[in-house]
């Protein structure tokens, strides 16, 4: 499962960012996934491959929300999912997603861009966190 778009790089590290913010609002919304993968809430004018990559990374992140939470417990030590920041638990889902099903993107790639964005968003521990579940879970694929 993938998908194709034109220069992508730039159009899946914006739909990355997109998806993760999707996903952040998710679990502070009583909205379903479906009225947050419309993307409403976007201010600015986007690309259509950008959400278009954004819409299949929420999608296929809700679609297998079970698995990927699943894969996250198991690799935790000493820590509680709900303990979780809200941000590295999305950032860890639409990466774990990207890891499990898109088979066309190099893991080493996916880990690094999750990296980045958690070191943009997230606190200053966490892009070590991301990096070491992700790695764990990459091991064992």
């Amino acid at each position: 499962m993938s998908i194709k778009i034109k220069n992508n790089f730039k159009y899946k590290r914006e739909g990355r960012i997109i998806c993760f913010q999707a996903l952040y609002s998710y679990d502070f919304n009583d909205k379903p996934a479906s009225e947050i993968v419309k993307f409403d809430w976007l201010e600015e004018k986007i690309e259509p491959e950008t959400i278009e990559y954004a819409k299949f990374l929420v999608e296929g992140c809700f679609r297998n929300l079970a698995e990927i939470d699943d894969l996250i417990i198991k690799k935790l030590r000493n820590w509680e999912f709900n303990r979780i920041s809200a941000v590295d638990k999305a950032i860890l889902r639409f990466s774990l997603f990207s890891l499990l099903y898109e088979k066309d993107l190099d893991q080493k790639i996916i880990i690094n861009e999750a990296v980045e964005i958690a070191k943009e968003f997230g606190n200053e521990d966490s892009y070590k966190f991301i990096n070491g579940i992700l790695d764990a879970i990459r091991k064992t694929k």
